[in-house]
């Protein structure tokens, strides 16, 4: 089975298909850096006719040890992933939560579409990941309207003008508190943000504010200070991912039945894929558009989680994903709602549902 990885030229994408030739599409202003890239690669690299902007490449070319890579000149991200963030449909001067930020590819290319207005907020638990985050923004030279929160994303609170919608403490990270610790919440009346801020850029609509004010409680709801754009790729199995999967040939049996065949794991799973998309649809302003997906096929983690979701909030509703006519999908269990994988669209395995905020 085959799977596309995509490259981004700064503001040009590539995919790659092992023995597959795909074809391509160039954004104007980048012809002299694609003729470079394709001259070190030893190949034309030709365009994806159905995501604009994505370019295709052997997967058997290192890419990472090319000169271009090192340069900050590409970046990867799986074709299905690009294909949900333009499922996304950002708009300049859009204000976007990434809440499963790490390991940065899609937050990349979010600030690639923002380019020049708007504000990128990226959220994620493990310190060291987002640490990642804050590499790749440095490295494509694309932080200067992004900040990036260590926090749990299913009690994170900041919103995009600046303030919490709780009254609630703040706490420094800590890697020493348990993870059970911190995804405990004792009242659900007030949720406690564990949140650290580790990077803001320039443009971030944050200077000038002293950390303690970030976390002032403001008297916006999350309606008016919302989000217009959220999206939830969350934690999952990742068993949509062929080369995922190809990594338990090393790591064995028994971890492949602890991460993928565990009922109880599966159980406590989804629910953090509910407690994400609760949230994250929280944050969101009226109005707003959500993108909710995992690369698992399983329906638990994906149409399931969609409908008890849809089944407890009354405001959202799944939208249309326009975009999508004439993507190599097809469509998920739950109408509006949308799917790849290997044998349809040689891609990795992804769920894509887009949710938008009626009131």
């Amino acid at each position: 089975m085959d799977e596309d990885v995509i490259l981004s030229i700064d503001t040009v994408n590539v995919t790659s298909q092992p023995g597959i030739d795909l074809s391509a599409c160039l954004k104007p202003g980048s012809e002299t850096l694609l003729a470079d890239v394709e001259a070190e690669l030893g190949r034309k690299l030709e365009n994806v006719n159905w995501l604009p902007g994505f370019f295709a490449i052997a997967s058997q070319i290192q890419i990472a040890r090319s000169k271009v890579y090192c340069e900050g000149k590409i970046y990867g991200i799986d074709a299905a992933s690009g294909a949900a963030i333009t499922a996304l449909n950002v708009l300049p001067g859009d204000h976007i939560l990434d809440l499963c930020a790490a390991p940065g590819a899609k937050l990349c290319m979010l600030a690639e579409l923002l380019g020049s207005s708007g504000l990128l907020t990226g959220v994620d638990i493990a310190k060291s990941r987002l640490a990642a985050c804050w590499t790749m923004l440095q490295k494509y030279a694309l932080g200067s309207r992004c900040r990036l929160f260590v926090a749990d994303g299913t009690t994170f609170s900041f919103l995009s003008l600046g303030t919490c919608t709780e009254n609630q403490p703040v706490m420094e990270w800590s890697s020493r508190v348990p993870w059970s610790e911190r995804r405990k919440s004792k009242d659900t009346n007030r949720i406690q943000l564990n949140a650290q801020l580790i990077f803001y850029g320039k443009h971030s609509g944050v200077i000038g504010l002293r950390k303690e004010q970030l976390f002032q409680t403001g008297k916006e709801e999350a309606n008016d200070g919302g989000y217009d754009k959220v999206l939830v790729d969350a934690e999952c199995t990742h068993d949509g991912s062929v080369k995922h999967i190809l990594k338990f040939e090393d790591w064995g049996w028994d971890t492949l039945q602890r991460r993928l065949l565990d009922s109880e794991r599966i159980g406590s799973l989804t629910q953090l894929q509910l407690q994400l998309l609760t949230n994250g649809f929280r944050l969101l302003k009226v109005g707003g558009s959500l993108v909710y997906s995992t690369c698992s096929l399983t329906v638990a983690q994906n149409e399931d989680v969609v409908e008890q979701f849809l089944s407890n909030n009354p405001s959202a509703e799944l939208q249309d994903i326009r975009a999508a006519e004439g993507w190599p999908c097809r469509s998920g269990r739950i109408p509006r709602t949308i799917r790849f994988d290997t044998s349809t669209s040689r891609t990795s395995g992804l769920f894509i549902a887009k949710i938008v905020k009626l009131f």
